[in-house]
């Protein structure tokens, strides 16, 4: 066998073992999550909102799709090129399938900014806070998602910065 076919062979299976890797709930849910925060660094509303139910509710303030897309379009121009740092978020699948709820601890930071511990820290969420202590803006963000013919949209984000003591909820 050539080596571009054995090379071919095994970009195949990586891609046939990512995509097995995604058949769990929680896992697809993972992917939206990263989808979405890859939208968000790339500052594409639409793209954010196509990730949401037509009846989405953003908290606090029970804001709407067309009231959240103006206040993330502020929150683009502040932060300007940022990125968005988080651990693996906590993802919670309901009896029957349809629903779930995620948490979601982030960063949003300036481009340029670092944290080298950090990525080490990806599947844990409590070292990964410690980490970051008041280093950077930190988040938790609340996510209830629906499953709408096969794809997981996010019904309700509640969003909450971090106080200097710890969040509020």
């Amino acid at each position: 066998m050539s080596r571009k076919k054995r090379l071919m062979g095994i970009g195949l299976l990586i891609l046939l073992l990512a995509s097995c890797a995604a058949s769990e709930p929680e896992d697809s849910i993972r992917q939206v999550i990263r989808r979405g925060a890859d939208l968000a660094e790339r500052h594409d509303l639409g793209g954010l909102l196509g990730l949401t139910t037509k009846n989405f509710i953003a908290m606090p303030g029970r804001k709407d799709r067309d009231e959240t897309k103006g206040i993330l379009w502020m929150a683009f121009r502040y932060y300007e090129k940022f990125r968005i740092i988080y651990p693996e978020p906590e993802v919670d699948l309901e009896e029957k399938g349809r629903t779930a709820s995620a948490r979601v601890y982030f960063l949003m930071v300036r481009e340029r900014r670092t944290f080298p511990r950090l990525e080490a820290l990806y599947k844990d969420p409590q070292g990964w806070l410690k980490e970051v202590g008041e280093k950077a803006d930190l988040y938790r963000l609340d996510l209830d998602w629906f499953n709408e013919d096969g794809d997981w949209l996010v019904a309700k984000a509640h969003l909450e910065p971090f106080r200097g003591t710890g969040f509020e909820r």
